[in-house]
């Protein structure tokens, strides 16, 4: 008798059952779209943006859809590629990080006092 194990997808894993929260789904939905007007506006196909950044079609086309799934490199090449790519750049800045620093801020010590030099004992 054979035992018969369903096949796993190359995206199951520890993630699979975790759904995206519905303002991540409508961000990359949002950002797919943008993505396919920028392209438009161009005047490029999907196969020519598909050619010029390294990827498949369908990796366009997923990407477009705002498919969670696509690997990052390839929106930053679609962004470099649209002029954008400063916009990825500064996604993070972690000198504009407003809760960051204030949450450094509240850790910093009332007072600092020099430190006491060691002696050297002999």
């Amino acid at each position: 008798m054979e035992s018969t194990k369903p096949v796993k997808s190359p995206y199951e894993g520890r993630n699979a059952e975790k759904p995206l929260p519905t303002p991540v789904q409508r961000t990359l939905s949002k950002l797919g779209e943008d993505l396919n007007r920028a392209r438009r506006r161009r005047g490029l196909t999907q196969q020519a943006l598909a050619e010029r950044i390294g990827a498949g079609l369908n990796t366009v086309k997923r990407m477009e859809a705002g498919d969670p799934r696509v690997q990052l490199h390839f929106l930053a090449r679609a962004l470099y590629l649209f002029g954008e790519l400063q916009r990825l750049n500064d996604l993070l800045d972690s000198g504009q990080d407003d809760i960051g620093l204030t949450l450094m801020d509240e850790k910093l010590p009332q007072r600092v006092r020099p430190r006491k030099k060691a002696t050297k004992s002999f």
